[in-house]
C-alpha cells in the first residue's frame, strides 16, 4: 500500500511548473556494440574499477526498449523527460537516428524532451585536458540541434562538471581514472568553456531555452574554529563557486583564475564565453557536506577514499537518516541552498530548475523514497515562498541503472529493473508520484 502524506506537496506549485524525471545515456541505454567507445567503456574494462565488476554494455537496454520506457513516462504523468545524448553514439553511423525515434515517441506521448548534451561519457578519442575538446563539443552540439531542434526546445549543455572533474580527473574514482588532484583544474575550465561555446552554437541554431545542470549543496563547517571555517570555505569554492561564479558572475573565485591554463588575458577572454547568458540554471541537489580542517589521514566519504593531503576533511553529519548510499537526508538544506543562491547572485541568477534530486534505496515498496521526495518537494516549495524563482523539478531517476563506479548495487529508480530479465516494475514511489501529479490537475 502506498503511504499517503497529509497533503499533496505538488499541488502547491503554480501552473506551468515543470515536473519531470531524469536519466543518462551511459547508465541506461546499453547497446554498447552499436556505438563507438567512451572513456567509461575503457574505465569499466579495467579490473577493480567498478565495485561489482559490471559494465554498462547492456544496462537497462533502453536503446531497444525505449518505447516501453516512454509508456512508463506517459503513465507517470510527468511533463518532461530529461535524458542525455551519447556523444559516442552520435559519432557512430545512424547514432542520431535513435534520438530521432526517442524524441518522436516522447512528443507523441505528450512528454517534453529535455536532452543533456554531455553526461560524462566522453568519446574515447577526446580528452578534457585538451582545450580543443571544447571546440569539438560546440560542433557536436550544433550537429545535434540541427537534427532535433525542430521538436526539442529546452536544452542542457553539461551535467555536473564538478563531479566529472573531481571524481574522474582529480581522485581517479570515475572515468577516465586520473589522480591529478589540483592539476585537474584545466578540466574544469575546458568544460566551462565548452558550455559557453555550446550556448553560442545552440543560439545560432535557433535554440531559445538553454541551461546547465550543476551539482550544488550547502557546505557546513565542522565548527566555528578558524581552521574548520577556512577548510569549509575552500571546499565550497571547489565544489560550488568554481562552477557557478564564472557562469553567473563572469569571474572565478579569488585565487582560482591564476590556476587555470593560459595567461590572464586568455582567461579573461574565455570567461566572456563561459558567461554567455543562459535562460535558466539547473541544480542537482542530494545532500549538504560537513567539512573541517585536514586530519592527516585518508578519509572515507560516500564510498570514496579521499587523500590525506587534501586541505580539508569531510565529516559525518549526525542526527539525520541516511540513504543506502550513506548520504544524509536533509531536505531543509535544499531550501538553504536555494535561498543562499538568490542572496549571492541577486539579479544575475536566472530562473532555477532542479535537474536532479533523488535517493538510493533497495526494494519495490520503497516508502523511504516516498518520504524523501515528499520532504524535498516541500523544502523546494519553502524556497519558492521565500522568493526564489524555481521553474521545475526532475526526480533522479526513472529507472534503476548502472550507477557508475558502484555498478548495479545502488538503486535510484522509481521503476525497478531486473537486470537478468530487464523486466520493469514500478515501485511504490512511482505510484506516489503518479497520484500526486494527477491530483494537481
Amino acid at each position: 500500500m502506498i503511504r499517503r502524506m497529509a497533503t499533496n506537496p505538488i499541488s502547491q506549485f503554480p501552473a506551468g511548473f515543470l515536473w519531470g524525471v531524469s536519466t543518462s545515456a551511459h547508465q541506461i541505454e546499453g547497446a554498447a556494440d552499436e556505438r563507438e567507445p567512451s572513456v567509461w567503456d575503457a574505465f569499466t574494462a579495467e579490473p577493480g574499477r567498478v565495485k561489482d565488476g559490471s559494465t554498462a554494455a547492456v544496462a537497462c537496454d533502453h536503446y531497444h526498449r525505449y518505447a516501453e520506457d516512454v509508456a512508463l513516462l506517459a503513465d507517470l504523468g510527468v511533463d518532461a523527460y530529461r535524458f542525455s545524448v551519447s556523444w559516442p553514439r552520435v559519432n557512430s553511423p545512424g547514432g542520431l537516428d535513435f534520438y530521432d525515434r526517442l524524441v518522436d515517441e516522447l512528443c507523441a506521448s505528450g512528454v517534453r524532451p529535455v536532452p543533456t548534451l554531455f553526461h560524462w561519457d566522453l568519446p574515447l578519442a577526446l580528452d578534457w585536458l585538451d582545450r580543443d575538446t571544447a571546440a569539438r563539443f560546440a560542433e557536436y552540439a550544433a550537429h545535434v540541434a540541427e537534427r532535433l531542434g525542430d521538436r526539442v526546445t529546452k536544452w542542457i549543455t553539461l551535467n555536473e562538471p564538478a563531479e566529472h572533474t573531481l571524481l574522474g580527473h582529480a581522485l581517479g574514482a570515475h572515468a577516465p581514472g586520473r589522480q591529478l588532484l589540483f592539476d585537474a583544474l584545466p578540466v574544469a575550465h575546458h568544460q566551462l568553456l565548452a558550455h559557453g561555446l555550446a550556448v553560442r552554437a545552440l543560439r545560432a541554431a535557433g535554440v531559445t531555452d538553454i541551461g546547465i545542470a550543476n551539482s550544488h549543496g550547502p557546505t557546513w563547517p565542522a565548527s566555528q574554529e578558524s581552521a574548520d571555517l577556512e577548510a569549509a570555505a575552500f571546499y565550497d569554492i571547489l565544489l560550488n563557486r568554481l562552477f557557478s561564479d564564472p557562469l553567473l558572475l563572469g569571474r572565478y573565485p579569488d585565487g582560482i583564475g591564476e590556476l587555470m591554463p593560459g595567461d590572464a588575458a586568455s582567461i579573461e577572454s574565455d570567461l566572456k564565453v563561459i558567461a554567455e547568458p543562459i535562460d535558466w540554471y539547473g541544480i542537482n541537489y542530494y545532500a549538504p557536506t560537513k567539512v573541517g580542517a585536514p586530519q592527516g589521514t585518508e578519509i572515507e566519504f560516500g564510498g570514496l577514499s579521499l587523500p590525506a593531503e587534501l586541505p580539508f576533511s569531510v565529516r559525518e553529519i549526525e542526527g539525520h537518516p541516511v540513504t543506502d548510499f550513506g548520504w544524509p537526508v536533509v531536505p531543509q538544506a535544499l531550501t538553504e541552498l536555494l535561498t543562499g543562491f538568490r542572496e549571492r547572485f541577486g539579479d544575475r541568477l536566472p530562473p532555477i530548475v532542479i535537474t536532479e534530486n533523488g535517493c538510493s534505496y533497495a526494494g519495490i515498496d520503497d516508502q523511504e523514497r516516498i518520504a524523501y521526495l515528499d520532504g524535498h518537494v516541500r523544502a523546494l516549495h519553502r524556497a519558492v515562498e521565500a522568493g526564489v524563482d524555481v521553474r521545475g523539478y526532475f526526480v533522479w531517476s526513472l529507472l534503476d541503472n548502472f550507477e557508475w563506479a558502484e555498478g548495479y548495487e545502488r538503486r535510484f529508480g522509481l521503476v525497478h529493473v531486473d537486470y537478468d530479465t530487464l523486466e520493469r516494475t514500478p515501485k511504490a514511489s512511482y505510484g506516489w508520484l503518479r497520484d500526486a501529479l494527477r491530483a494537481r490537475r
